[in-house]
């Protein structure tokens, strides 16, 4: 699973409109990894740096508590964002999120986002599953 910028501030903040459709989702996630399944939340860092979020800052303890992991924006993601961000005309963290979605080998990839018009488009070829907020 994968969060775009809304769906991070979503969680950072209860009193966000959608916190609670997003925190729900990622307790579906944590509760699968009880019963050993491969599923995981991932966040690209470049969706973190729109978002704000500092992993040193308290302001961010409960989503650190999560364990949402980052991806990088290595070399291979950036290139391929930035082939995305010219094509589909998306901001370099959609891009990047666009990226991590076609490189990932998992069968079932799904983007947790407030734009699912541009997480279709920047998948491309790739079958995900994008959940509105």
């Amino acid at each position: 699973m994968l969060l775009d910028n809304e769906a991070v501030q979503a969680l950072a903040d209860p009193a966000h409109a959608k916190h609670s459709h997003v925190l729900s989702h990622v307790q579906v996630v944590a509760s699968r990894k009880r019963r050993a399944m491969q599923v995981s939340v991932a966040v690209a860092t470049s969706v973190r740096v729109e978002a704000g979020w500092n992993r040193n800052s308290a302001r961010w303890a409960f989503l650190n508590r999560l364990r949402i992991a980052d991806v990088p924006l290595d070399q291979g993601y950036a290139n391929r964002a930035a082939s995305i961000r010219q094509d589909a005309a998306v901001s370099v963290a959609d891009a990047h999120i666009g990226a991590v979605a076609q490189a990932a080998p998992a069968t079932r990839i799904t983007i947790i986002t407030s734009d699912p018009a541009d997480m279709r488009r920047v998948a491309g070829d790739k079958d995900v599953t994008v959940v509105t907020i």
